[in-house]
């Protein structure tokens, strides 16, 4: 069935709507997770009233001498982490909480009641590029808890990928989308300013068959290993296939979120560039692991290179890894680059 902006023939599809429906298909639902996910939508409206507002802030003040000392707004990044743990952390659906601003664990407070469910965080990603307009966004992760009752603790936010019950993103660009998975595929919704609510407008999203594009940071070149090079020459077409396109803009979510419509891969390689940061640079459990679920959702894979990202067991919040994630075949043949040059 066609849909256009949230409606079809019979029905509007709102993401209120549309994770009530899925939930009705789950035998013995409890409905928190439907909660929390709704929770997350309106955390997301939130901030993206705030991003769509970055350029007026320093306009304002300028013009209103009481702007600054009355109503100026805080950094968008703590905004954004702010609202996610106020609007989370008193509902009962939750025994933990973990953000990649936070440096530990976020417990629940002893005056509410805690849930079964954790949710891991990246409040705001490519924050840096919000001063130029770019696309940024925010990513969860949500699991079961592990420990049988109480506050939750770090072996709760410690879990693989593998275990992942919910997982999503928003991008904040020029239009707000929402993208998530609960293991029933990977559904999409853009928010309508006027009315302020997110239809469906990309259900059932697959990665196509034929890619489009690559996207790495090729000024980083230099810092590479040769398998990593001998890899992205053959995304440009060495041996005679047909090369792909780069596209990179240095913004995880708006790049991951390119080449799940279109197509293609997204790697950010371990490098030489900083011997503190030797096996990679992207978060474990804040980036590649929620992605990695989503790829797996929609027909693609997720890998460090070496193994499937979902099967990497966390040692600690801020864990580093190397990420390629996309169109299956594509980081299949750079696990085989990368294998080759261990065997030599």
């Amino acid at each position: 069935m066609a849909i256009r902006n949230g409606v079809t023939a019979d029905k509007i599809i709102t993401i209120e709507r549309f994770i009530f429906e899925q939930q009705l298909q789950k035998e013995n639902a409890s409905g928190e997770l439907t909660g929390l996910l709704y929770d997350l939508a309106l955390s997301a409206k939130f901030i993206a009233s705030q991003t769509n507002r970055i350029g007026l802030a320093e306009i304002l003040n300028n013009v209103d001498a009481d702007y600054d000392r009355v109503s100026k707004p805080q950094p968008v990044g703590q905004y954004a982490e702010r609202i996610i743990h106020r609007l989370n952390d008193h509902t009962g659906r939750l025994a933990v909480m973990s953000s990649e601003e936070q440096p530990h664990i976020i417990p629940i407070p002893d005056r509410y009641p805690t849930g079964n469910y954790v949710l891991i965080y990246d409040p705001l990603d490519g924050v840096s590029n919000i001063d130029y307009n770019v696309s940024i966004g925010t990513i969860f992760a949500i699991y079961r808890r592990v420990s049988q009752s109480g506050r939750g603790t770090l072996e709760d936010c410690l879990q693989t990928g593998s275990k992942l019950v919910a997982a999503g993103y928003v991008v904040y660009g020029s239009s707000t989308m929402l993208v998530y998975s609960t293991g029933q595929g990977v559904h999409g919704f853009t928010l309508d300013p006027i009315i302020g609510e997110f239809l469906l407008s990309h259900p059932n999203i697959r990665y196509p068959q034929a890619p489009q594009y690559y996207s790495v940071n090729q000024g980083y070149w230099p810092y590479w290993p040769q398998p990593t090079r001998d890899y992205t020459t053959w995304l440009q077409g060495e041996g005679k296939r047909k090369p792909l396109s780069l596209r990179y803009i240095g913004s995880l979510v708006a790049d991951f979120h390119r080449n799940l419509l279109a197509g293609g891969v997204f790697y950010y390689p371990a490098d030489s560039r900083d011997a503190q940061l030797p096996h990679g640079r992207l978060h474990l459990v804040y980036e590649a692991a929620p992605l990695a679920f989503l790829a797996q959702q929609a027909g693609g894979y997720g890998s460090d290179g070496c193994q499937p990202i979902l099967d990497i067991q966390p040692a600690e919040l801020d864990q580093r890894t190397p990420f390629y994630v996309g169109n299956r075949e594509l980081i299949e043949k750079a696990e085989e680059f990368l294998r080759q040059a261990e065997a030599e």
